[in-house]
């Protein structure tokens, strides 16, 4: 539900907690297929050492919500030229953590209409600003691509030498083409900004795109029905009634 924040001790009584880590597991296997549940299998995946009450009754909303869409799937398109069909999406929340404060950040790849990649997980710093936080996604986002172009190039498809990454943030696109006008960047670590290097040189672009269309909404946070479905179309998850 939009809104929604889990916290590990909220005065509930505990759970079986092996139940509790089996019910992850098999969600997370299923999550290697279904990406529009990948961010509240890691929102839930916090919780394994004690869930509560709370962590059960949602991790049972998620199983119903899994048994009541067992025809969706990820879909892909035939496609006659697959050059510079690889595109990135990669958004994040701010401080979205009620108890650390760390943010969530989430990037999907597409290839022929349908996600072939994707990644929901908490920021390995604290960030300091929105700004910040989806700039370290970008970065990170900006290093899988590499890894991706390198598969993509192995099974024998060709793919675009810049790797497009759509990011709903102006100020990260701005920081990352120059970041000397920024001095309250300094203190983010030496490593993320090997984006700036990877945009200098043409490997990966940053290109700015509407809150509406940022697909990585679905892997950040908790969203409204309406914006979910429409992002999980976006993502390539269609019903096989659709397809037929």
């Amino acid at each position: 539900m939009p809104g929604t924040k889990l916290i590990k001790d909220g005065g509930e009584d505990s759970e079986n907690s092996t139940l509790f880590k089996q019910i992850i597991g098999s969600l997370m296997y299923l999550s290697v297929t279904r990406p529009n549940i990948a961010f509240v299998v890691c929102m839930l995946s916090k919780f394994m050492t004690d869930p509560k009450t709370s962590h059960m009754a949602a991790e049972k909303r998620v199983l119903r919500y899994v048994k009541g869409t067992t025809n969706l799937g990820v879909f892909y398109r035939s496609a006659e030229n697959s050059e510079d069909d690889l595109k990135v999406y990669t958004d994040s929340d701010y401080a979205g953590d009620v108890e650390d404060r760390r943010s969530t950040f989430g990037y999907v790849f597409f290839l022929s209409e349908g996600a072939v990649a994707w990644s929901s997980r908490k920021q390995p710093v604290l960030t300091l600003s929105a700004t910040e936080a989806e700039y370290v996604a970008t970065a990170a986002c900006a290093c899988h691509s590499i890894w991706m172009k390198r598969v993509i190039n192995s099974l024998g498809f060709s793919s675009c030498k810049c790797v497009k990454i759509f990011c709903d943030n102006s100020s990260t696109i701005k920081l990352s083409k120059n970041p000397i006008l920024h001095g309250r960047s300094k203190h983010i670590d030496v490593k993320f900004h090997f984006l700036c290097d990877l945009v200098k040189e043409g490997v990966v672009e940053l290109i700015h795109c509407g809150t509406r269309e940022q697909v990585g909404d679905i892997l950040t946070k908790p969203l409204k029905l309406e914006s979910f479905t429409r992002l999980r179309d976006l993502l390539g998850v269609q019903s096989i009634k659709t397809i037929n």
